[in-house]
């Protein structure tokens, strides 16, 4: 087949919607984006470079590089009702809500509870713990995924601080077939309504209240950002039914690129939040925004050319977003670790404060070198061999009773 036959078809097939590649694009973009954050936090090395005296500054993207966690939740809203919208096509019925459960039980709750048995023993053998009234605290809410409702063990943690994004999933999976279910009916209505909920508590909160750090992260100022995922998974899944045509490739790879350009605003915006409470506030007035243009970028990319989505979706992003999850929620306490105990050598008695460049950098490919070797030992030796076998388990159990 000649170069130009190859390209019309390609530009003429209907987008895959069993599984959204450039996803994975998105995903391993924002996890990565997230962990620079953290680690830039405790090294302190300059995000920038220069190409031919050309000086690249990304200072802007790391700096504000906490928003992408909202692009997380996007993502986990458009994956959650991705096989919903295909339904509406393809035909098939729903998961019964205990199916669900179940299946997102035994996808994070084994590696998660490996992953607080670690931490809580590392934090025991440091003497982390001041009072034992912490350490139960600590440990029975993060075993209840009820963390994020209590100061200390929020922001005092000593299990991750990235944790908390699984407290907020967990929440969201409680309600999440009924809520599908609503927006299958009635997808303008539902998402009307979640849109609603979001941005009259976070108008109520900055309103109201002084101190917005324990609000501005609750599952009710993040709906919108679900809700915005579920509808990019159900256009997604509409326009897979339309016939492609070179141009409108061309169209969807041009939009996603200008959809890119006005994320770049919103960081750049959010990074110049001048303190915390301002950065938190940015939070919740940017999550909108955000989330509608990652909601864009989803729907446009899947539905782009072919060298967009090559970038996108391809065997790297495939694996790493296979990997993404014990890689977001290592990275931090990695960083952490490598930084108290002065695991990278220096000269210098406060390398990152004082500027050490060379440790700067080897610290750094430390950080990403080591997270990503838990994140496969995590995800290949531990978390997809439970999760085979509880399956198993669980549809041999759902069988006998059926029979």
């Amino acid at each position: 087949m000649n170069p130009f036959r190859r390209w019309l078809d390609d530009a003429r097939a209907r987008p895959d919607l069993a599984h959204v590649d450039t996803c994975d694009g998105l995903r391993t973009m924002a996890v990565l984006i997230v962990a620079w954050f953290h680690i830039w936090q405790q090294s302190w090395l300059y995000p920038g470079f220069d190409i031919f005296g050309w000086e690249i500054n990304l200072d802007p993207l790391v700096r504000s590089g906490y928003i992408w966690v909202d692009m997380m939740i996007l993502i986990s809203g458009f994956c959650l009702y991705l096989p919903w919208a295909r339904m509406r096509y393809t035909g098939g019925t729903p998961l019964a809500p205990l199916d669900f459960y179940v299946r997102r039980f035994v996808r994070i709750h084994p590696s998660y509870l490996l992953t607080i048995a670690i931490m809580f023993a590392v934090a025991l053998a440091t003497d982390a713990y001041r009072t034992q009234t912490h350490m139960a605290r600590d440990l029975i809410s993060h075993l209840t995924y009820t963390h994020m409702f209590f100061y200390d063990t929020y922001y005092a943690s000593n299990l991750g601080g990235a944790l908390w994004t699984l407290a907020l999933e967990m929440q969201f999976y409680l309600i999440f077939p009924l809520l599908a279910r609503a927006f299958y009916r009635m997808p303008a209505t539902t998402f009307a309504a979640m849109v609603a909920v979001a941005l009259g508590f976070r108008g109520w909160v900055g309103a109201n209240v002084q101190d917005v750090s324990m609000y501005f992260n609750q599952l009710p100022a993040y709906l919108d950002t679900f809700a915005l995922g579920m509808m990019a998974a159900a256009m997604h899944a509409h326009l897979s039914q339309k016939r492609h045509t070179p141009l409108s490739r061309i169209l969807c790879s041009l939009l996603s690129v200008g959809v890119l350009m006005l994320i770049w605003q919103v960081v750049v915006r959010q990074a110049k939040a001048p303190d915390v409470e301002a950065i938190r506030l940015g939070q919740m007035r940017n999550r909108l925004a955000m989330g509608l243009l990652g909601a864009c970028f989803l729907v446009l990319s899947a539905n782009a050319g072919r060298v967009l989505r090559a970038l996108l979706g391809n065997r790297l992003t495939r694996f790493f977003s296979g990997v993404s999850f014990p890689f977001y929620v290592w990275h931090q306490s990695i960083a952490v670790w490598l930084l108290t105990y002065r695991v990278i050598p220096s000269d210098y008695e406060n390398p990152n404060w004082e500027g050490d460049p060379v440790w700067q950098v080897r610290f750094t490919a430390a950080c990403f070198a080591l997270s990503l070797l838990a994140a496969i030992l995590m995800t290949y030796g531990f978390e997809r061999p439970v999760a085979r076998r509880l399956m198993r388990r669980w549809n041999a159990r759902r069988a006998k009773k059926g029979n």
